[in-house]
């Protein structure tokens, strides 16, 4: 009993864990800054990536400009001028021809050579008979052996008809007797009288057969070659030179046998120059008598004024480098420097020719490929606060590189030079190049 009791009345205190140090708290303290910490970081760190990569699209997103070529608008001289490949050659040349057909002599001329008028240039003689084969010579010889037969019976007859006129005459004499003594009546004597006369007449008539048949005897020995009067090396032909000057170009300088109206040589003053320029036909109703050209590219270093002094009336189909055929024509060029300037200058020699249909000192002009067509007009797109602007403009003279503007446009400004289809108006355009108009 008084041991239960004394367990109710002292009951035992439960056991309580001891406090921590003051050091572990603050340990546990700072850990728990440290994982706030980290864990705050990577939230901003994620949030910055979401951020970056927003920002990526955005402008991935984003047009970027048009990398564009602007040049400025200038004021200053513009030239219209066409520009095309020309040949020297000799205002006056004179082609000599053999007047006859005959066996030329070789030619002692040489290109240079200096000739005056009325000079022998060559000599043309008669050319030779030509081989005859076996069968052409037996006809031949045939047709002599004819003629000389012809020839014999030709003489037989005359002999004949002499014989004939004297026993004519003989009898005449007889008769004219008898009729003057009156023993013969008038009509016999005029019957004998008319007997003589018919035969002198019949021997005149063979005289001619006999003239005849020595022709056609002469001709059968010229077939066969056997003719007596030879060719003599005289017997020739002179071509005189038509007018002074030297020797262009020799057509024919070895000797041979040459037709009628065959060039021989050609005759010109190497002095007197001209250039030839063949257009095409829809340049060349620009140009006119006194056009300005210069002749550039004929290995000099310098170029040379010359003007237009003749544009041909009549044009010719020629076949362009690409196979088309063009209708071109020939503008005939002076030049109006001394020749001492270009006395290198010989004929057919290639030359550049630059002809200047119009030029001016100052005016506003720009770039050729700045401006296009737009409907009915012209318009350019203008450079202003890095965005394209369409300006409508008005375009007075071209030239193969830059265009007059007459309005729409004042100096400074800048211009797209060839803008393509990026290139719209307010489009942001990017400057790449700057190509000043010179």
């Amino acid at each position: 009993m008084s041991t239960a009791i004394s367990e109710h009345q002292a009951p035992v205190a439960e056991s309580q864990p001891a406090p921590p140090p003051l050091h572990a708290t603050a340990n546990k303290a700072a850990r728990d800054r440290r994982r706030r910490l980290l864990r705050n970081i990577r939230q901003g760190l994620f949030a910055c990536l979401i951020l970056v990569a927003l920002l990526a699209a955005v402008l991935a997103l984003r047009p970027t400009p048009v990398p564009v070529d602007v040049a400025s608008v200038k004021v200053g001289p513009l030239t219209l001028a066409i520009e095309e490949d020309g040949v020297t050659r000799v205002k006056d040349r004179f082609v000599v021809s053999a007047p006859v057909t005959g066996s030329l002599a070789r030619v002692a001329l040489e290109p240079g050579d200096e000739v005056k008028e009325g000079d022998a240039l060559v000599e043309i003689a008669p050319t030779r008979s030509p081989l005859l084969d076996e069968r052409t010579r037996a006809e031949a010889e045939a047709r002599l052996g004819a003629a000389l037969s012809t020839l014999g019976q030709a003489h037989a007859q005359v002999a004949r008809a002499q014989v004939g006129s004297e026993q004519a005459e003989q009898e005449l004499a007889r008769i004219k007797q008898l009729h003057q003594t009156g023993s013969l009546a008038a009509q016999a004597f005029e019957q004998a009288e008319f007997a003589a006369r018919m035969r002198v007449e019949e021997r005149a008539s063979a005289e001619f057969a006999r003239k005849i048949a020595d022709e056609e005897v002469r001709i059968a020995r010229v077939a066969l070659g056997k003719d007596g009067a030879a060719a003599r090396a005289d017997r020739h032909v002179d071509v005189i030179a038509p007018v002074s000057g030297r020797i262009l170009r020799v057509h024919q300088k070895s000797a041979g046998v040459v037709q009628a109206s065959t060039p021989l040589v050609e005759i010109g003053d190497p002095q007197a120059l001209e250039v030839v320029v063949d257009l095409l036909t829809t340049d060349a109703v620009h140009v006119g008598p006194g056009t300005p050209v210069v002749i550039r590219g004929w290995g000099g270093d310098r170029a040379i004024a010359a003007r237009v002094r003749r544009v041909e009336p009549s044009a010719f189909t020629r076949p362009s480098a690409l196979g088309v055929d063009e209708q071109r024509v020939n503008v005939v060029v002076a030049f109006t420097e001394p020749r001492e300037l270009f006395s290198a200058l010989g004929d057919g020699y290639r030359v550049e020719a630059r002809l200047v249909l119009w030029q001016a000192d100052r005016v506003l002009k720009v770039p050729q490929g700045a401006v296009f067509r737009r409907g009915d007009g012209w318009a350019v797109f203008l450079v202003r606060n890095g965005r394209a602007e369409l300006v409508p403009v008005t375009v007075g003279h071209r030239s193969e590189t830059e265009a007059e503007i007459s309005s729409g446009l004042s100096e400074g400004a800048r211009v797209v030079v060839h803008p393509g289809d990026r290139v719209k108006q307010g489009e942001r355009v990017q400057a790449r190049a700057v190509n000043d108009a010179r």
